[in-house]
């Protein structure tokens, strides 16, 4: 398998990882193993007699819960092997001889990266969900994946045949941006419960609960953090400034792709910039869709995935964009 395969690989790999996190999350079974890496000291769910009863003089509070357990089980199980391709990944760039020019450090911080994922990981289970640790936790998944798909493109595309101003480049880059906050609302809406606190279209039922106050109360010390500790009035305003947002980033993305459509001389970046515009509007279906239908966890699971599919749309339109900057009048083929 050469080089490239194998990072396109691994971004599958990561996109299974980021959406078993996901389900994981809403099926409640972040804490289906009270401890960690193992669950209740098992490398696997315990089911025999004899580790049921260690796992009850380990944990005399709790009750296994075979099927939480296994989500999340399976969740570690493939994070452990993303973090083992990543560190091929690395290991093969290190010893790679010579050095060519190219992404070396990019293999490095992916690294990195993976290796704090996996103390974030750790950390949302004996820290027992804390707020600021899963949405981190979520963060580096998409980030991960963000930056393999980037190492995929990289690797693929050195020149392109495009002219495309500067302040065409640089609305794309604030979008992104937009986007990003956008994502991060959205996991700090997960990691304290709050999606059910704000129901009806297009506003919430309950809306004269929302305030700026309520907005930036943290959580309170907590023995647990399952299903949020925050007031009610909080979490309604957490889910109002995410849709609130959720419209600032729809008009971002617009604004900084409809003028790719009509001006872009190359097909990639309008293909491109199309793409992102597809997706977004089926996102904000989605969205619709899930207030209505009182946030079914599929509907819901896949509202988390095509945030994913958005970040890497528009994380590909960026990199098309900057190499059009870069390139400059040099003109060359899309490898």
């Amino acid at each position: 398998m050469n080089r490239i395969k194998l990072v396109i690989f691994t971004c599958f790999v990561t996109l299974a990882v980021v959406t078993l996190g996901a389900f994981t999350r809403l099926s409640d079974a972040g804490l289906g193993c009270p401890d960690w890496p193992g669950c209740y000291g098992f490398l696997t769910v315990p089911n025999e007699a004899h580790e049921l009863i260690a796992a009850k003089d380990q944990f005399p509070h709790l009750e296994v819960e075979a099927d939480k357990a296994w989500i999340e089980m399976i969740h570690r199980y493939f994070a452990s092997f993303l973090g083992a391709i990543i560190l091929l990944l690395a290991c093969l760039q290190f010893f790679k001889k010579p050095q060519v020019e190219g992404p070396n450090k990019h293999y490095y911080l992916l690294l990195l990266l993976v290796l704090f994922q996996g103390a974030l990981g750790m950390w949302t289970v004996t820290m027992n969900l804390q707020p600021i640790i899963v949405m981190g936790h979520l963060l580096g998944g998409f980030s991960i994946l963000a930056l393999l798909v980037l190492l995929a493109l990289r690797l693929k595309h050195r020149d392109i045949i495009a002219d495309v101003p500067k302040r065409l480049a640089l609305m794309c880059y604030v979008a992104l941006y937009i986007l990003v906050i956008q994502i991060a609302l959205g996991g700090w809406l997960a990691a304290n419960y709050a999606a059910p606190h704000c129901t009806g279209l297009p506003l919430c039922d309950n809306l004269q609960l929302f305030s700026w106050q309520s907005l930036f109360t943290l959580p309170e010390p907590s023995a647990t953090y399952e299903f949020g500790v925050l007031p009610f009035e909080s979490r309604v305003s957490i889910h109002f400034t995410h849709r609130v947002w959720a419209i600032i980033t729809v008009f971002s993305l617009l604004i900084a792709c409809w003028p790719l459509l009509k001006q872009a001389q190359n097909q990639v970046i309008r293909n491109s910039a199309y793409l992102v515009l597809v997706l977004i509007t089926l996102q904000v279906a989605v969205g619709a869709a899930i207030v209505h239908f009182q946030f079914p966890l599929l509907l819901t699971l896949f509202h988390n995935f095509m945030a994913a599919m958005v970040l890497l749309a528009m994380v590909r339109l960026c990199f098309f964009v900057n190499l059009a900057q870069k390139v400059g009048d040099k003109y060359a083929p899309v490898n």
